[in-house]
């Protein structure tokens, strides 16, 4: 069976336009937030604004945060959604064709406000409908087992009191809620794990420091303290009740389904801007790369690209399998991991690659493909590293659980 390698035509016009948003408003801008770590980029505040007005006219589908949710309010399966997952996907390759630090910035767009569209029930989707969201899940010592987390929630009367420490939360200054992971009762294991939307100012959280990092230097990344913050009962997404069958855990877990494709776009775009970039400076210097002869017969250079490129369209297409399962309604954990592991992989491998193949112009500030490699990495290694995906692909492959398999 042939397989379609275009893009879907009625995500076509949304794709065109993420694309000119990135090259005529986040390329241009793209050096001078690496530089300066930790200042707003205030030109995204008209970007976000017109997001907002494509999504509430219902032009802009996928413009924003999309959802997991599995089943109607019925508890039957619901039909085919419209397309949003895999639309936000393409949408956000394209804008990290541009800058991935941005993209990351980019108000009411963050992963808490996906965590949010695939846990919350109806009143909650709508109460905190607007907001920007920033997830807390990470602790010092527990990286990407997120059963381990040990941050507490206590029901004390009509609300939770949350206790702990979040490290490495994006958009964790700059978000007004944070999604924080906590559990309800740490001898209870995953089972107790629950996720809480917290405004900012909530007395009790406080953002302890901003990291200086390697890469993604437009996005803020936060570290937070928790000390006796109260939220209230009604904060908790999803069902408060504790299934011990694993269910309850699995469905926390749903938001990654989500996420993790979306990494993989973000690793995507970045890449592709590496290869476009490259072929051109190639091209510049007289190499000549024919997609239609054999690598072998073809310059060092030329089939390195060609190498490149056949890994980056793998990835590609993974990252669209997963969206679109989401958006059909399949359950997709095993797609969104094997998307995310392949784009966390080609992105480092490509972007890296490129930098070789330019010599002393990829290495320098001359272009942006030193800083494309470097915000590359981040994609392998947050919301999942490259081991936990891989080990999670092996379990689904497998049937085994995560205490058989570890």
């Amino acid at each position: 069976m042939a397989i379609n390698l275009d893009d879907p035509r009625k995500f076509r016009p949304l794709v065109g336009q993420a694309h000119q948003v990135a090259m005529n408003m986040l390329r241009p801008i793209s050096r001078k937030y690496d530089r300066a770590e930790h200042e707003y980029p205030r030109e995204l505040d008209l970007l976000a604004a017109m997001i907002d007005g494509l999504s509430e006219s219902g032009a802009g589908e996928g413009a924003g945060a999309a959802g997991v949710r599995r089943e109607d309010d019925d508890g039957t399966a619901g039909a085919t959604r419209n397309g949003a997952n895999l639309a936000s996907v393409m949408s956000i390759a394209e804008m990290c064709w541009g800058d991935v630090g941005l993209l990351l910035s980019m108000p009411r767009q963050g992963l808490g406000n996906s965590a949010i569209a695939s846990v919350a029930d109806d009143e909650q989707l709508e109460r905190f409908a607007g907001v920007w969201a920033a997830m807390a899940i990470t602790e010092p010592g527990v990286g990407s087992d997120s059963a381990n987390i040990r941050t507490t929630a206590t029901l004390d009367g009509d609300a939770y009191v949350l206790n702990g420490e979040k490290v490495y939360v994006t958009s964790g200054e700059r978000a007004d809620h944070v999604v924080v992971w906590a559990t309800l009762d740490r001898d209870l294991g995953r089972a107790a794990i629950k996720s809480f939307v917290v405004p900012k100012g909530t007395p009790g959280m406080r953002v302890d420091r901003l990291e200086r990092k390697l890469g993604i230097r437009a996005s803020d990344t936060a570290t937070i303290i928790l000390e006796d913050c109260r939220v209230p009962r009604e904060n908790l997404l999803g069902s408060p009740d504790v299934d011990t069958s694993g269910g309850g855990f699995a469905g926390a877990m749903a938001t990654f389904d989500n996420t993790r494709p979306l990494v993989a776009a973000m690793a995507v775009g970045c890449a592709r801007a590496s290869l476009d970039l490259t072929r051109e400076l190639l091209a510049d210097a007289g190499v000549v790369v024919d997609h239609d002869r054999p690598a072998i017969l073809q310059s060092a250079a030329a089939a390195r690209l060609l190498q490149m490129e056949s890994d980056w369209e793998g990835a590609r297409l993974l990252m669209m399998q997963a969206a679109w399962m989401a958006d059909n309604r399949r359950p997709n954990s095993l797609e969104a991991s094997k998307a995310k592991a392949k784009a966390g992989r080609v992105g480092s491998d490509v972007t890296l690659g490129c930098v070789e193949l330019a010599g002393s112009i990829g290495y320098s500030e001359t272009e942006l493909l030193e800083k494309w490699a470097r915000d590359s990495k981040i994609l392998d290694i947050f919301e999942g590293t490259q081991q936990i995906q891989q080990l999670i692909v092996a379990r689904r492959i497998l049937g085994l659980s995560s205490a058989e398999l570890k």
